[in-house]
């Protein structure tokens, strides 16, 4: 199953936050894109998906922010 999270305009913590809220809602393998605009994001979604056991899947920048492949671990 795919989800989409848009968090763009929110800043630190607010989009691993949320991230983290609909990954809990999803199953192990489930995927979830996730876009923001914060810049710290960058750093931030990478270091909470190895602490959380989650995969990252995918990472690309694109004009108007990022966007992350993020797959459900099995925690």
């Amino acid at each position: 199953m795919m989800r989409r999270l848009d968090a763009s305009g929110l800043k630190c913590p607010l989009p691993v936050l949320k991230a983290r809220k609909v990954l809990l809602a999803m199953q192990p393998g489930d995927r979830l894109e996730l876009t923001t605009t914060d810049a710290m994001s960058v750093v931030d979604i990478p270091v909470f998906c190895a602490q959380s056991g989650h995969i990252m899947v995918n990472e690309s920048r694109q004009a108007d922010g990022f966007v992350f492949l993020i797959e459900r671990g099995p925690g």
